[in-house]
This record gives C-alpha cells, sequence and structure tokens, in this order.
C-alpha cells in the first residue's frame, strides 16, 4: 500500500473501517514524519507520541469488535494549545501553565475525543492568540517549511497547526480564528481553513482572546479533508454522510462575486495574478462571475486598526482570570494590552454599534452571489529577522490580516484553499466569503472549487523542507 498519509482523510476512514489498515500504524507512520525532521519545524509546543499510542490502540480495539465511534476514529489530529484537552496542561502560548479549570474538554474538544482520534499533541501559537504572524517571544516561532533557507512567518494566531501538517504529524489541525488565525496560517503554509459561523460551534474550552469573535475551526492539506472534519463534528448537520453526497461535482452555475480593489490593489509578488488564475479557471469550467463589492469591509478594517475589540477583551479575560499572567507578556504585545485602558465603554460600545450596522448591510452583498472570491493574504510570509519592535510589529500584523478580519468582524464565514505559488516560492490562498450561517453551501462550494483546481498536493507540490 502507498503511504497511506498521502490519502484523503475520507479514504482512510474506509480503509481503518475495513480492517486494511490500522490506526496504530497511521499514529506511528505520523510520529516517524515528526521525527524525521527532529523537530526542527516547531510545530508543537507539547509533542505527545506516548499519549497518541495508546489512543490509536483504543481506535483499533474498538474497530476489532466493530465499534464505530465516528468518522474522524484512528485519524492523526494536532490540537492549537488554546484548547483543554484533559491530560494536557494548558499555556495558550505564554510561559507559565494555566490554572486546571483551563485543562477541562469543551464541546469540540470532546466530540473529537469521543470519536477516538488520535491526538498526537498541542500545536505552538502566538501567546493568548493575540497577533498573526506567529511570533512568540517565550518560545519562538515555527518555521514555515516552504522556504528552507530562511525563517519566514508561518502564520498566527495557530502558527503550529498548519506546519503539523506539513510534515506529516496530522492529517487535520485545529485552531481558532478571531481576526484570522485559521485561514492565515492555513494560507501561508499551502493548507485548506475553514473558518465558520461564529457561535454555530461552541467556544467552551477554549482560552479566549476575544469573545465577540472567537471561533473554533478546521485546518486540513485539503478542502475535502476539512469538509470530512466539518461534517463529522458539526451538531447541526443531522446526516453527514448525506451533506457529502450532495456536494456538488462541478461549479457549473455557481454564482462567485469578485471583490472590488480593496481586497487586491496592494497585492505583492504576484499573489493577484495567481488568484484571477484560479477564479477564471473555475468561470470557464461553468461558475458565473459577477462583481461585488464589499465596502462594509473598509469599516470592519477601520475598526480592527483603531484596536478593535479584541484588545480590551483580553485585558478583561486576564484581570479577572490570569492577573498574574500580565507581568510576563511579550513585549509586543504589552504596549496594546496597557493601552486597552484608556478604552472608555462609550467607545467600546461604538464599536459594537458600528460593527452591528456593516454587518446587516454586508449581509445583503450576498443576495446575488453564493460567494465572494478574494485573495486570502496579499503579502507573502515575512523573514522573521525583518521583525522588530512593537511598531513594526503590528503593522505588519495589521497588512497580513487586511483581507480576513472583515469576516469576522461582519459575522461572516470563510474558507481558503492554495491556488498556486507567488514569485518567492510562497503559497498563495483564494478565500471564498459566504454570509453567516452558509456554512453549509460555503464547504460544498469550496469542495468543488478544489475539484476544478486541483488538491494542495497537485498545484504546489511538498514544500522544500519536507522533502526527502
Amino acid at each position: 500500500m502507498a503511504d497511506p498519509l498521502l490519502r484523503p482523510i475520507a479514504e482512510i476512514a474506509i480503509l481503518l473501517c475495513e480492517g486494511k489498515l490500522k490506526a496504530r500504524a497511521l499514529a506511528e507512520a505520523a510520529i516517524a514524519n515528526h521525527e524525521r525532521f527532529g523537530g526542527k519545524l516547531m510545530a508543537y509546543s507539547q509533542w505527545a507520541p506516548a499519549h497518541a499510542r495508546p489512543c490509536a490502540g483504543a481506535a483499533d480495539a474498538a474497530f476489532a469488535v466493530g465499534s464505530r465511534a465516528g468518522p474522524l476514529q484512528g485519524i492523526p489530529t494536532s490540537i492549537k494549545d488554546l484548547f483543554a484537552v484533559s491530560g494536557f496542561p494548558t499555556y495558550a502560548g505564554s510561559p507559565k501553565r494555566l490554572p486546571p479549570k483551563f485543562e477541562i474538554d469543551g464541546p469540540v474538544v470532546a466530540a473529537l475525543r469521543r470519536q477516538l482520534a488520535t491526538v498526537m499533541g498541542k500545536t505552538h501559537m502566538v501567546e493568548f492568540a493575540f497577533g498573526g504572524t506567529g511570533h512568540n517571544a517565550h518560545y519562538g516561532t515555527p518555521y514555515n517549511p516552504w522556504d528552507a533557507a530562511a525563517h519566514r512567518s508561518p502564520g498566527g494566531s495557530s502558527s503550529g497547526a498548519g506546519v503539523s501538517l506539513c510534515e506529516g504529524s496530522a492529517l487535520l489541525a485545529f485552531g481558532s480564528d478571531t481576526a484570522a488565525s485559521v485561514r492565515l496560517p492555513a494560507a501561508m503554509t499551502g493548507n485548506a481553513g475553514l473558518k465558520i459561523t461564529k457561535d454555530r460551534w461552541s467556544t467552551e474550552g477554549i482560552v479566549p482572546l476575544s469573545f465577540t469573535f472567537d471561533t473554533p475551526g478546521i485546518l486540513a492539506r485539503s478542502m475535502a479533508d476539512a469538509a470530512f472534519a466539518f461534517v463529522a463534528l458539526d451538531p447541526h448537520l443531522g446526516d453527514s454522510f448525506a451533506f457529502l453526497r450532495e456536494v456538488p461535482q462541478g461549479v457549473g452555475g455557481i454564482r462567485i462575486g469578485l471583490a472590488d480593489r480593496w481586497f487586491w490593489e496592494d497585492c505583492e509578488n504576484g499573489i493577484a495574478d495567481v488568484v484571477r488564475a484560479a477564479i477564471e479557471k473555475l468561470a470557464g469550467a461553468g461558475a458565473v462571475l459577477k462583481e461585488t463589492p464589499l465596502p462594509e469591509a473598509r469599516e470592519a478594517y477601520a475598526v480592527f486598526s483603531e484596536g478593535g475589540m479584541s484588545e480590551i477583551e483580553l485585558r478583561a479575560f486576564l484581570d479577572r482570570e490570569l492577573p498574574d499572567w500580565l507581568a510576563t507578556i511579550d513585549p509586543v504585545n504589552a504596549p496594546a494590552l496597557k493601552n486597552a485602558e484608556n478604552l472608555s465603554a462609550r467607545e467600546y460600545l461604538t464599536r459594537r454599534l458600528r460593527l452591528r450596522d456593516a454587518a446587516k448591510s454586508a449581509a445583503t452583498r450576498f443576495d446575488d452571489v453564493d460567494v465572494i472570491a478574494t485573495p486570502t493574504v496579499m503579502f507573502t510570509p515575512h523573514v522573521l529577522a525583518e521583525e522588530t519592535g512593537a511598531e513594526k510589529f503590528w503593522a505588519r500584523n495589521r497588512k497580513i490580516v487586511h483581507n480576513l478580519a472583515p469576516v469576522n468582524y461582519l459575522t461572516l464565514c470563510a474558507a481558503t484553499l492554495p491556488v498556486g505559488l507567488d514569485r518567492l516560492g510562497m503559497p498563495v490562498g483564494l478565500q471564498l466569503i459566504a454570509k453567516g450561517g452558509d456554512d453549509e453551501r460555503l464547504v460544498a462550494i469550496a469542495c468543488a472549487a478544489e475539484r476544478v483546481l486541483g488538491t494542495p498536493r497537485d498545484i504546489l507540490g511538498v514544500p522544500p523542507m519536507c522533502r526527502a
């Protein structure tokens, strides 16, 4: 049998159910892949083969007696260290272990574990998820495997999640998305990412950054894999397999809105050309294109650039739950959290009202289109050595989430899938944005687009740092 880790998760699940593949063998292959790199990619803050092997053994034992705990039974999975996972300490990217109440499984992790997925470990992240570059002053930053010569950003805040997929130590990765933190690392590492509608999945058991915007999310090696995990875990879908059967085989008749120039005009290194070529290929396969401005994104981004709500909501959480952690906050984040003290209740509420009005208006932009297409990230992942000082850090952070944060701030959902490489050989993502609550339609359209455009491995090949 060819390397099973290269197969789609749906095929792997069938092989496991039929007894033609063992969960333990799958886990050992994932362990070997991580150890082949000697941990140099820094995907994990807690690498746990001693935990993964018994997980896989339990999945095999259940299979052996005909017990099917769920579609993700035996699937190697990594989990961002923002999620509570019983049996693991939670640090949330900080230098100190959080109290025990932050180690109790929430609904998402509990559902994953009930299905007997194999947990490979907890992945590195930006401290308290506050930042998109992947930078962490306490532990260092994972390596983007698409550049073997320079240490480039893997995206954040779920910085280790995409890297774990690239190195083959996980087939599925869990992150959180408050302003970009699933789609950004997915796009920068050549993976697929899914940001679902706010409150569709519970955030209980996830250390909060912003109770207004936090959303659990999925990173996977393909949109097909992300869709498989979505239907396996989504509490709103009755018959998961019925949903999968309804995914269209092509894009004929799908209405794709072309986002206005605000999403395109600052793209560098040929990113815009790569994304436009992908959209034109979809049009050639029958998709219907329509110019669709989304001016509300400008207002949402303005609120984000003014400080949004994440700063004050994180500061309020730390003051209430973890006041001792403020003394050790990453120096690039400390000024922003200090400044949050000066935000008045009136200004905070004004920002909320501005976003409420913008979100209501943005929802109408989807009356004539199914999704709106944009480049996921307009900028090539930067070399981390170029990052110095809080001011430069936050200027870069605002740039890289430019096309992403408005999705959260306008209560929309979105997916990203890789569509090529830029002029520096780094992955380029296509973002498909849908109206909030249209998650099933979004996932179906993204899968249909992937069938036309090709899987990430077909389009991109293997990251240079992961080549034998």
